[in-house]
């Protein structure tokens, strides 16, 4: 069965009407049982009949060829065969460690993109197919980590795999806190003990290596390679230097405050983990598949389309389908952030990732688990690391060039003082250069910063706001314009038809059918709500010329008679005389064989929340508001009163709404950002243009997912306003823990510089600011206070 299913990307598929006679004609071909064809996401699906699959996709091929010559029909398997590949390391617990593996995995043949997640330990790596074909790219991993981090485990995962916390974590503390134990015995009993020189320091020594032992080992390790400044050098430099000037207790309780702050650390952390990892738990674990009279439990990746499951209640929606049989709550607030439960019953649309509150319900599947809502949101959520904000970037690199400058002002201070005062002493001056080492440790800025920006991204998400990566989060900072389409953005994109004129001598059920036949293949809101209006199937061989004329309008040939259906620019560029009606609402004028046939008036309702979030926005510092929309100039204004919006832009072409965007963008300054809010679908032109594309997506809006920066799940406008203060929340943070740590390092480095500071201090200004800083990082989870 499996093997019947087929499906095609149509590139370079930009008619509406072609696409639906490329659905007829496929379907009309022999060996194949069904067909179709999305416009949005250029798609066409098919089922064959078994053992026909060559003749039958060669003469889909030339069929498409046929009635578009220009399309190039690719097989979908072979896209899928997804390039992205991720690896899950299994124990990785050093931030600089990751910034290492993710730069040397950048450089091997074949790699685009090399991204490591800290918070998550996954390393996303994008590649050329053709490469991944040539070399060993799992073998090449697992070579750098191994020469890098010895104890990580490298896992290879699905995409949509979980990364689950593996029991290592908790043998890893449980060894650690007896060789914390032990150390601490140790080094009580040669403090406290009365012992002679010798075995005194024997029991510091012994301490010393069992506690700090694969700290050296690392840092002798990374010597080797050429890889020397790390915190592990650090460390392992003070501790011994210690030693080398006869401060043995000190040298050993460093080590051991180190490895009990990175303990707390490591718990501190991986809390934080498993917090975000709860936000987007929305990952089905089963799906309960219908054979005949039973059902039986399969991985949803097994599930093909128009397969039938049953969803029990209490049980997560494992796939996107329609529901056959059956009513019941459901709980959406996994996917828009929304407390209060959905009812459905049959003929509901139902998505992936929510879950059945009381009934039972027999749904048909209609998308496959990798094209699924929630494969989509989790693939958004957990790849969004990979384009990292600019602070992060920053962080890293500042990382790269801070401790090497730190090392060499510690070789200054420790040797040229000694050499230029006559009194110093090389014992004294080594001691504070030591403990200047030991202050010097970056951790707490590479650690906090990409856990804040994760935390962010994925509060945001468990609030119904998808934000593609962190640059886009902390790029919500610095938005002072904000453009809105009107049609299902500001409104509800609902519409009715209020009103029926006809004109000279035309019946209103002859101008409705007219309408309602030029408008036949458009999935516009307004052409959706005159078919609607209509109510009556209309025949494709009806039909049969068809042209979209952008910004203004259809031309069709509907049973012989020439029509056009379409706003006054149409009616004036083919020079048809027509009333200028006072209707509220769109205007539709149609006209047959180039008489004037009437008019449909047609309404749409302003969101609820659309005036409460221009409010919101103006009390966030945003300059203008401005609504662009190829609506009437009489409609524009009136919702643009009504919302109270500074601009209106009415009767605008898409090529003009961009102009208009671009416009915006030259009058703004350099560091500030404009976005722009569509729709996601007839949008997608000014979302690219626009520095941050938030499109209105709605549960499960392919388009809206594809096309923009921001996805608001829930469509609606009050989102816009709160992604923004999500993202100031989070970046205020973020520098909180920049100016912490390095205003704390500062103050000590200068008082171990003087002698005032000793390492105890210094273990503080190290592990302690980390601890600290992870902890406020957490806070950005809290979604709720983010005002």
């Amino acid at each position: 069965m499996n093997d019947q299913h087929k499906e095609f990307l149509l590139e370079g598929l930009d008619c509406a009407h072609c696409a639906s006679r490329i659905e007829n004609g496929v379907r009309e071909l022999e060996g194949v049982s069904s067909c179709s064809v999305n416009f949005v996401t250029k798609t066409l699906r098919m089922e064959t009949e078994q053992g026909i699959d060559i003749p039958v996709i060669q003469n889909t091929r030339e069929l498409i060829q046929s009635i578009e010559p220009h399309i190039n029909v690719v097989d979908r398997r072979k896209t899928k065969q997804n390039p992205v590949r991720n690896f899950y390391l299994e124990g990785l617990d050093c931030a600089n460690c990751a910034a290492k593996i993710e730069k040397e995995a950048a450089g091997l043949p074949g790699v685009s993109l090399s991204s490591l997640d800290f918070v998550s330990k996954t390393l996303r790596i994008k590649t050329d197919p053709t490469a991944t074909e040539k070399n060993d790219l799992s073998a090449e991993i697992v070579q750098i980590v191994k020469r890098l981090e010895p104890g990580v485990k490298v896992v290879q995962q699905s995409p949509h795999s979980r990364s689950e916390k593996s029991q290592e974590d908790g043998t890893k503390n449980a060894v650690m806190l007896t060789r914390i134990g032990v150390g601490a015995v140790l080094t009580a009993t040669a403090a406290f003990a009365p012992l002679n020189q010798w075995l005194e320091f024997s029991l510091f020594l012994a301490a010393y290596l069992i506690v700090g032992g694969d700290i050296l080992l690392k840092a002798i390790r990374n010597i080797t390679r050429g890889q020397v400044f790390d915190e592990n050098f650090l460390m392992s430099l003070a501790t011994a230097g210690a030693f080398a000037v006869g401060q043995f207790p000190e040298g050993v309780a460093v080590m051991l405050f180190y490895q009990v702050g990175e303990w707390f650390q490591s718990l501190a952390v991986n809390r934080s983990r498993k917090s975000i990892r709860a936000l987007m738990d929305i990952r089905p674990d089963y799906a309960n598949r219908k054979v005949g009279n039973k059902t039986e439990r399969v991985s949803p990746e097994d599930i093909r389309t128009n397969e039938v499951i049953i969803v029990k209640p209490g049980e997560k929606v494992p796939l996107d389908g329609k529901i056959i049989e059956g009513e019941s709550m459901v709980d959406t607030s996994a996917l828009t952030g929304e407390s209060v439960p959905r009812k459905v019953k049959p003929g509901s649309d139902l998505l992936s990732g929510t879950i059945n509150k009381n009934g039972v319900l027999t749904v048909e599947v209609t998308k496959e688990f990798e094209d699924s809502t929630v494969s989509k949101i989790l693939d958004l959520v957990q790849n969004a690391s990979s384009k990292k904000a600019p602070t992060e970037n920053f962080i890293t690199k500042f990382a790269r060039y801070y401790t090497p400058v730190v090392v060499i002002t510690a070789a200054v201070l420790a040797f040229l003082p000694p050499v230029l005062i006559q009194s110093a002493s090389f014992s004294d001056w080594i001691y504070r250069a030591l403990v200047f080492l030991v202050i010097s440790c970056p951790c707490a800025l590479v650690v906090s910063i990409p856990l804040s920006f994760f935390g962010g991204v994925g509060g945001a998400s468990k609030a119904g706001i998808l934000i593609k990566g962190s640059n886009y989060l902390e790029a919500l900072n610095d938005v002072k314009y904000v453009l809105f389409d009107k049609t299902g953005t500001l409104t509800k994109g609902v519409f009715n038809v209020t009103r029926i004129q006809p004109e000279n001598g035309f019946l209103s059920d002859e101008l409705l059918a007219y309408a309602a036949a030029a408008e036949a293949h458009s999935n516009h809101p307004i052409a959706v709500s005159i078919r609607a209006a209509y109510g009556i199937e209309i025949q494709p061989d009806q039909i049969e010329g068809y042209n979209e004329i952008s910004g203004h309008g259809i031309e069709a040939t509907v049973k012989g008679k020439e029509v056009f259906a379409g706003n006054e620019k149409l009616m004036n560029q083919e020079k048809i005389a027509f009333t200028k009606p006072e209707a509220d609402g769109t205007i539709v004028h149609v006209a047959v064989n180039r008489v004037y046939a009437g008019y449909l008036a047609i309404s749409d309702e302003v969101k609820e929340d659309a005036a409460s979030a221009i409010r919101m926005l103006k009390e966030l510092g945003i300059k203008k508001t401005v609504m662009l929309t190829g609506d009437s100039k009489t409609v524009g204004e009136r919702v643009g009163h009504q919302l109270g919006l500074d601009e209106v832009h009415a009767e605008l072409l898409p090529h003009e709404k961009v102009a208009q965007v671009e416009k915006w963008d030259a009058r703004k300054l350099k560091n500030e950002k404009l976005i722009f809010v569509g729709d996601g679908i007839n949008d997608t032109p000014v979302l690219a243009r626009a520095d941050i594309g938030m499109a209105m997506g709605g549960l499960g809006s392919d388009a809206a997912i594809e096309a923009a920066d921001v996805v608001i799940m829930t469509d609606e406008p009050s989102k816009i306003p709160e992604a923004i203060k999500i993202a100031k929340r989070t970046r205020r943070i973020v520098w909180q823990n920049i100016i912490f740590a390095l205003g704390v390092k500062a103050i000590f480095l200068t008082l171990g510089a003087f002698g005032i500071a000793t390492m105890w201090e210094a273990v503080f200004s190290d592990v302690g600011v980390t601890l600290i800083a992870v902890l406020n990082a957490m806070r950005v989870l809290n979604v709720k206070n983010s005002a």
